[in-house]
C-alpha cells in the first residue's frame, strides 16, 4: 500500500513537472491582433507632412502596452503650443470631429488603407473640419486647444493610429526623407560677377 501511495505521488509530481515545463517553454500568447503587427510593419509610409510645425519634438513616443489593457502610450505627443495649426498627414475623410471626455479630437480614415482603413487621431485639436469631409495632406484640420493636453512638460498634440482596434505607431507613417530630415542650412552662394 505505501508503495502505491508512493508510486502516485511521484506520477504527480512528475505530471506536474512536465506541464509546468510545457507552460514555461510555450510562446506567449499574442498581445495584438495577428493581423495587423503594433510595429507598424503594414503601415505605408504615405504622409506628406507632420501634423504641427516642420519637424516638432517628440516629447513622448510611441509605448505599446504589454497587454491589450495594460499601461502604455498608444501615440506619440508632438511639441505644439495652444493655437498651432494641426494638419492632416495625408489624404482621407474626416471620420470624428468633437469633443471626448472633454477634449477636443478629430480623427481622419485613411485613403487607400485596407480593410478596417488605418485612421489617424489629434487631441487636444479645436476643429475647422466636420465628419464626412475630405481632407488633403497638409490640409488644416484644426488648432492646439489650449487645455485638454496630458503632456506636463510642454504643451502638446497627441497624434494617434489605429488600424481597427489595434493601436500602431503613428510615425511609421512618416517617410525617411520626412522623419529624419534635419533642419535647413544655408550654403554661401559663390560670387560669380567679374571683378572690377
Amino acid at each position: 500500500m505505501r508503495a502505491n501511495r508512493c508510486l502516485r505521488v511521484c506520477a504527480r509530481l512528475i505530471l506536474l513537472l512536465i506541464v509546468t515545463a510545457t507552460a514555461l517553454l510555450a510562446p506567449p500568447p499574442p498581445l495584438f491582433a495577428a493581423d495587423a503587427p503594433p510595429t507598424g510593419a503594414d503601415v505605408p509610409a504615405m504622409a506628406r507632412t507632420w501634423p504641427v510645425g516642420l519637424r516638432p519634438r517628440v516629447l513622448r513616443g510611441w509605448e505599446p502596452p504589454a497587454t491589450v489593457y495594460g499601461p502604455g502610450h498608444r501615440g506619440v505627443d508632438l511639441a505644439a503650443p495652444a493655437g498651432t495649426p494641426v494638419r492632416a498627414v495625408t489624404a482621407g475623410r474626416v471620420s470624428f470631429a468633437g469633443r471626448v471626455a472633454g477634449k477636443g479630437v478629430v480623427s481622419v480614415t485613411l485613403t487607400g488603407t485596407g480593410d478596417p482603413p488605418l485612421r489617424t487621431t489629434y487631441e487636444p485639436v479645436t476643429a475647422t473640419v466636420g465628419k464626412g469631409e475630405e481632407v488633403e495632406p497638409g490640409e488644416v484640420i484644426g488648432t492646439v486647444d489650449a487645455s485638454g493636453s496630458h503632456c506636463s512638460a510642454a504643451p502638446c498634440v497627441h497624434w494617434g493610429l489605429r488600424r481597427g482596434e489595434v493601436y500602431l505607431n503613428p510615425l511609421s507613417l512618416l517617410p525617411p526623407w520626412l522623419l529624419h530630415r534635419g533642419p535647413s542650412r544655408l550654403l554661401p552662394v559663390p560670387d560669380t560677377r567679374p571683378p572690377h
